[in-house]
């Protein structure tokens, strides 16, 4: 959510409040989203910021969000729009819009709106995201409590109020009027200002969207300095236009990817007006205390879930190809013992929040460097259960696997997500120590456990304070030794987009820690079964063949590879 530079340094008053302002971007500079909590003033990595990532099976009715009162509020016509670098702003004429009620605590009154939006390939750009889907583009209408100075709606943790509309695209052939006359407008340079001349106003933008239906929490400014003073309005029906006028914003603007990732949520509550719909049709599990199990994954919205390039699978190393290319990984940080942010109970596992930026893989035949993120485990029900796994080899699981995921460093995760090759997940298996003898690792995995009683509670979050990294927690596990294929998420929605390796060589983790997962989280059989080949290949590193190596297989192999992984 931008508000405008120039009157937020008139009415603080104060030059430095504003230094937030001059140097930040969403790519390309040293200030991308990641890093504006360093900027002077910023409040940006507080805990009450925007965007958020809206969980409706988290979603409670509020019966107090009863409709908006509008006046003026769809008559007053666009005056101009500007590119400011970050965005499109739109101002409007006249002063005298206003909205109440929706749960409102008191009168707003307009300010302006701007817009959202991702790249020219068509790749998403909203900022608020429903169930980790992000919409094409996002419209923020901004106004401000009546009766306060900008100073004074910064400080109140209501003083602003936004409306947030999804946009999607179509694929008819209505070029609606007002969204065509509005992209024929878009200003092409930053600074260049661009004068309505005829009546369009917000209520033709918006159309017939029931703005009955929304959702609600509190939040920040999506731009620096990310001021926490945000009664966010998010509607629940999309405004719809044709995929046509939506290229226009990026190609006309030269502005990409101009949309802040989601944030924590940090303990806040997200509720709906009374006519939104709230039935979970959209929540999904692994077993039967949900709407949508394993087996009917591929119906849930968006899902891609029933593709040909599915994970996880069962590896037949009979039929795996060796590839001279698959050599040794290029691990940065992964001995950093102060690289684990939190611990996270996502409602389905357990993950490790990685801090942003900082730890990385390449080689292993990936072409790319990545970027990881966090980790994960699966689980089943015992460690004496060989089904927890989520691969099998040879049709045989190990009781629980640790995936650790990363994302080529040169794409924002929404574009990963959509790339073939755009992430990469290392999987160990894990299977339970048979020995006396003391294990590599096992000090780490007593210190990772002490903090799942923390989160027994499904989103909540606990920071890790004491020192752990991945190299603890793997151990002395060959990494040379290794399986590659190309993937998907595991998890709805099942983005084909992962190059696999999983680890022939498991982590071995005493029982009674093992244990620890299913009965700290409530947690059991947390895990995909195998799914089709469907004709991929599964390569092997060249250690787990024996030599010599014929000719021709290696030649073929090589082929295969550089055919599948260098797109």
């Amino acid at each position: 959510m931008y508000l405008p530079f120039l009157l937020l340094c008139l009415s603080l008053g104060v030059v430095k409040k504003c230094a937030a302002g001059e140097n930040w971007c969403y790519t390309g500079c040293e200030h991308t989203p990641t890093h504006w909590g360093d900027l002077p003033g910023s409040f940006c990595g507080e805990k009450r910021q925007s965007p958020i990532d809206i969980v409706t099976s988290q979603v409670q009715t509020d019966p107090n969000l009863l409709n908006f009162t509008f006046t003026n509020f769809f008559s007053q016509h666009v005056k101009s729009l500007t590119n400011n670098g970050h965005t499109v702003k739109c101002t409007l004429e006249g002063n005298t819009a206003e909205i109440n009620g929706g749960g409102l605590n008191g009168t707003y009154s307009l300010d302006h709106f701007h817009f959202h939006w991702g790249d020219t390939e068509q790749l998403p750009g909203s900022e608020h995201s429903i169930n980790g889907y992000r919409y094409p583009m996002e419209m923020h209408i901004v106004t401000v409590k009546k009766g306060l100075t900008l100073d004074q709606a910064l400080a109140s943790s209501d003083g602003v109020a936004v409306l947030g509309f999804f946009i999607d695209a179509t694929d008819n052939g209505n070029m609606s009027r007002p969204w065509g006359e509005l992209t024929s407008l878009l200003p092409n340079s930053t600074g260049h200002e661009t004068t309505v001349n005829s009546s369009l106003s917000i209520n033709d933008l918006i159309g017939n969207v029931d703005l009955t239906k929304f959702y609600r929490y509190m939040g920040s400014l999506t731009t620096p300095n990310c001021t926490e003073a945000v009664v966010w309005t998010v509607f629940y029906e999309p405004i719809k236009i044709n995929r046509n006028l939506i290229k226009q914003f990026p190609t006309k603007t030269r502005l990409t990817n101009i949309y802040r990732p989601t944030q924590d949520l940090n303990q806040r509550k997200v509720v709906a007006s009374p006519a939104t719909p709230l039935a979970k049709s959209d929540s999904w599990c692994y077993e039967d205390h949900c709407d949508y199990t394993v087996s009917q994954w591929p119906l849930l919205p968006q899902s891609y879930c029933a593709g040909a390039r599915q994970s996880p699978i069962n590896i037949d190393t009979q039929k795996a190809v060796v590839n001279e290319l698959l050599g040794p990984f290029t691990y940065t940080n992964f001995n950093n013992k102060n690289i684990i942010k939190s611990f996270v109970n996502t409602g389905h596992s357990v993950q490790g929040v990685l801090k942003e930026d900082i730890v990385e893989v390449s080689g292993g035949g990936l072409g790319y460097v990545y970027s990881t993120v966090q980790f994960h485990l699966h689980w089943g029900s015992s460690p004496r259960d060989s089904m927890g796994s989520e691969h099998t080899v040879n049709s045989k699981g190990y009781p629980m696997e640790l995936h650790i995921v990363s994302k080529r460093k040169d794409l924002t995760m929404d574009k990963a997500l959509l790339t073939p090759n755009g992430l990469a997940v290392l999987g160990f298996f894990i299977k339970a120590n048979s020995t006396s003898s003391p294990v590599s690792g096992m000090e780490a995995w007593k210190t990772l456990t002490r903090y799942l009683s923390a989160i027994k509670n499904i989103s909540s979050v606990v920071e890790v304070t004491e020192q752990i990294s991945i190299d603890d927690l793997l151990g002395d596990v060959d990494q040379t030794t290794y399986y590659r294929y190309n993937g998907s998420l595991t998890t709805p929605l099942c983005n084909e987009a992962v190059v696999w390796t999983v680890f022939k060589e498991p982590i071995q983790l005493d029982e009674d820690l093992m244990m620890m997962f299913p009965n700290q989280t409530g947690y059991r059989n947390v895990f995909r079964p195998p799914q089709p080949l469907n004709g991929r290949t599964i390569y092997i590193s060249k250690s787990t063949v024996p030599r010599p190596v014929m000719l021709f297989v290696l030649l073929a192999s090589l082929c295969a590879f550089s055919c599948h992984f260098h797109l």
